[in-house]
């Protein structure tokens, strides 16, 4: 792992300051942020400040390109969305930075406005995606952040995208603190402060990481030691079920669609009353109940579960997109036209197959495999994670399989994509724990995530550019 280590007075001070208050965030004030995602095809900027005991959210916006007239993400249309629109919100995002502390704050702490009137508080620290993702991509944001570091000479954080996923909900939970959003909560801040806080989840905790490029399940114990329990052999389920939604859904919903993800678009099709339309699913209350082969359904089809007869611990979606393909060809060879409610099913079949493996492999994973300390928390994040149904999935089997203790959590919607509040916070606990990277630090297309220097790439450390503070751990 390559590690600069330095020693500052300040390090040292703030270090002592930690101890006695038996915390890790030194500024009264808070810890302030701006942080930059660019991994894919979301231009995203935001800005979070963390404080003891919540956090919150001073800006947060993101540009999502126009890739629906390829039906899929097109690389040179998501590299010039960035390039037209990073530099605009990091421009708006300026005027949302919270103002000056005191009228005597120092000049070198303030951010002057294009106006040339106004002041703001200048961010402690500077983060952006560094990898994985699109390179070119990953370079627009992380080449800004750099820039913004110099420019204000603060410390800036590298980002390890799936690393900011796993951590979302402690965003959320830090969020859900904020006394501006809970009067009593409000009470007790101005009756003399909130302690600081554990996050919640807190470690050690697995994750299901789902999205149109990862599908991963990961244990974690600590901010930065994870172990892969399960990847995906061929293509991510957000992947596959893009693929799957291009088949099933009518032309006029595609041709509609504001966005070439279609897998949103095809639960709304499948769900269109939300969870009410699901509340009914029931998981294979046994392993040799979820290894039958399925009943043929009313129109005389069905889907067969990847892996269904092995408790390796993998993932393929392949077949998905494969068998929704033969079953419309088989019809329009058979000159057949859709049934009643036969689309719907298909679109709900594509899903409940794909998530009842991932559902699969999970309970495996916390039956075979050993853990010192019990698991008690699963978090979903990733884009697929949005997905209301894939939480019903993982619900259902965790309960009948005698896993009921085990909490979910899932930040909302809006947290779950790509977003740039996200890497703010993970780049707020990385500084929190004492590291920093040094700004000659490159995009990476992949980045593993795993705490193994075995790994191709060396593991999470592999990439190097890591500063270490002395006195942290």
């Amino acid at each position: 792992m390559s590690i600069i280590t330095r020693i500052s007075p300040f390090a040292l001070r703030r270090s002592v300051w930690a101890a006695a208050r038996g915390s890790v965030l030194p500024r009264a004030r808070g810890l302030l942020t701006l942080a930059i995602e660019t991994s894919c095809d979301d231009t995203s900027v935001a800005i979070v400040e963390k404080k003891e005991g919540y956090a919150k959210i001073h800006f947060h916006e993101k540009v999502t390109c126009d890739s629906t007239a390829y039906k899929g993400i097109h690389p040179v249309v998501a590299l010039e969305s960035h390039q037209e629109n990073l530099a605009k919100l990091v421009n708006k995002a300026l005027t949302s930075l919270p103002p000056a502390p005191s009228a005597d704050t120092p000049l070198h702490k303030l951010v002057t406005l294009a106006n040339g009137n106004e002041t703001r508080r200048k961010p402690d620290i500077v983060c952006a995606t560094r990898g994985p993702g699109m390179r070119t991509n990953v370079l627009v944001g992380l080449d800004t952040g750099k820039a913004l570091s110099v420019a204000w000479q603060v410390p800036f954080i590298g980002v390890h995208h799936m690393q900011a996923h796993l951590v979302t909900p402690h965003l959320q939970y830090f969020l859900d603190q904020n006394p501006e959003n809970d009067p009593e909560h409000a009470r007790s801040h101005h009756d003399g402060g909130v302690p600081q806080q554990q996050a919640k989840p807190a470690f050690p905790f697995i994750s299901i990481l789902a999205s149109g490029g990862h599908t991963m399940l990961v244990k974690s114990t600590s901010l930065t030691n994870h172990e892969i329990l399960a990847s995906t052999l061929d293509i991510a389920v957000g992947s596959a079920l893009d693929k799957a939604a291009r088949l099933i859904l009518p032309d006029s919903v595609i041709e509609t669609s504001q966005h070439s993800v279609y897998a949103k678009a095809l639960e709304q099709y499948a769900f269109p009353n939300g969870c009410a339309d699901h509340a009914d699913y029931r998981a294979p209350a046994t392993r040799r109940d979820e290894v039958q082969a399925p009943e043929p359904n009313e129109w005389g089809w069905s889907f067969t579960t990847p892996f269904a007869n092995t408790r390796d611990l993998v993932f393929s979606f392949t077949s998905i997109e494969p068998t929704v393909e033969r079953l419309i060809k088989r019809k329009e060879e058979a000159g057949e036209g859709w049934a009643d409610g036969e689309r719907v099913a298909l679109a709900r079949a594509a899903m409940r197959t794909s998530f009842e493996h991932i559902a699969s492999r999970l309970i495996i994973a916390l039956e075979d495999k050993p853990h010192e300390t019990p698991i008690q928390s699963l978090v979903i994040s990733g884009g697929v994670a949005a997905n209301q149904f894939l939480k019903t999935v993982l619900r259902a089997f965790l309960d009948v399989r005698g896993f009921q203790n085990i909490q979910i959590y899932a930040p909302p919607p809006y947290l779950c994509t790509d977003n740039a509040a996200m890497i703010a916070w993970a780049g707020m606990e990385m500084y929190e724990a004492g590291w920093r990277t040094d700004l000659s630090v490159h995009a990476l297309r992949k980045w593993s995530l795993a705490d193994d220097s075995n790994a191709k790439d060396g593991g999470f450390w592999g990439p190097g550019g890591w500063i270490k503070e002395e006195g942290k751990e």
